[in-house]
């Protein structure tokens, strides 16, 4: 008797019920059976839809790598780790005259790069590096080179002051470009008009966050914000702002390079805690004489922060000489032994600030909104 004969004879329910078993055990019987080596695979007659692979980390969902020079591969290192990729390879060496040899070794064709190096001292050495750097990465045929530069060496030459004299701070963002950079991150520029100076894209990033929740944690009494001079007002003020605390300026007149002298310390820090703010530390003779400034007027105990560590020349002896009380600086340069020496300084990193600005460069999102 045949199946078509059966069914004829089922209502609509056991009709179903019936279709249901038989194309079960045609299944089974099927799966059973094993296909010989060389018969040729029969397609599926249903194939499901593929399910989307969950990403991560970044580098899984597109090529993404980060690259030190040495400047300062602690900071590069410790981004690497917050972002959750690892730093990528290379050889850095120098001929005996000095000349230097860069290899990657490692691919990076088609691989959004991001290249750490911040041009401190020695600066020129560190800017020469980051150059060929830059031109190794773009002739391997990476898709898209970004400096990440914690300290703009050259940027306090950002314009002619004197007659006849080069504007070096522009030169560097030229020689940047040339060499193929496509992007540019950078942390507290000595004047943000220097993002003009290049012609590819330029996100400017603040220390102001790290230094900010430091002094807050503090929660020192009689707080005044201190800019040592009046182009650092704006830059004070913002401090002062986030602190809510009051803004006091002091008046000073160079008369050489790193020569200074304090003139006039304008607002009222008679028997407060004074907090000088400044972008650069270099030799720390403005600091210093600030500071003096700043107790002759009154002031209880005088703290200073800083975005970039310089402490050239004899700035550590003066620091250490000083009636300052502590000295906070983020990690944009390493800090030379002999100024990790003394105690009156103390290093905030900034690598989560870097880690998540650089997340958001690589994933095309706001970099903005790391600062509300």
């Amino acid at each position: 008797m045949t199946q078509q004969n059966t069914t004829a004879v089922l209502t609509p329910d056991l009709a179903r019920d019936e279709q249901m078993n038989a194309e079960s055990n045609r299944l089974s019987a099927s799966a059973s059976v094993a296909q010989p080596a060389s018969a040729t695979p029969q397609a599926p007659s249903a194939k499901a839809a593929p399910q989307p692979k969950r990403v991560g980390r970044l580098s899984e969902a597109k090529r993404f790598k980060i690259f030190s020079g040495e400047a300062n591969k602690p900071l590069a290192e410790e981004v690497c780790k917050i972002i959750g990729v690892p730093l990528g390879e290379t050889r850095m060496q120098r001929f005996s005259d000095g000349e230097v040899y860069f290899q990657l070794l490692e691919n990076v064709r088609g691989a959004d790069v991001f290249v750490i190096q911040p041009t401190c001292f020695p600066v020129d050495q560190h800017v020469m590096e980051l150059l060929i750097m830059i031109d190794a990465l773009k002739r391997a045929s990476a898709s898209r080179i970004t400096v990440v530069i914690p300290y703009y060496g050259y940027a306090r030459q950002d314009r002619k002051d004197r007659p006849r004299v080069a504007i070096s701070s522009k030169l560097v963002a030229d020689l940047l470009t040339t060499a193929g950079a496509h992007r540019a991150l950078l942390v507290d520029l000595h004047a943000a008009q220097i993002q003009g100076f290049f012609n590819i894209p330029v996100d400017h990033l603040f220390a102001s966050p790290v230094l900010v929740g430091y002094f807050r944690e503090l929660n020192l009494p009689d707080l005044t914000v201190v800019s040592p001079d009046a182009g650092g007002v704006e830059r004070a003020r913002f401090f002062a702002k986030k602190l809510d605390v009051p803004l006091a300026i002091v008046d000073k007149r160079r008369t050489d390079i790193n020569v200074t002298e304090v003139m006039n310390v304008i607002g009222d820090v008679q028997g407060r805690t004074c907090l000088i703010l400044d972008d650069i530390i270099d030799t720390a003779g403005t600091l210093v004489k600030t500071v003096d400034a700043l107790l002759a007027k009154g002031a209880g105990k005088v703290y200073a922060c800083a975005s970039h560590p310089v402490l050239s020349g004899p700035a550590v002896e003066r620091i250490a000489n000083s009636r300052l009380h502590e000295l906070v600086v983020s990690n944009t340069i390493p800090l030379r032994p002999e100024a990790q020496a003394i105690g009156k300084i103390k290093v905030l990193s900034i690598a989560g600030l870097l880690g998540r600005a650089i997340e958001s460069i690589h994933m095309e999102t706001s970099v903005s909104t790391l600062f509300n």
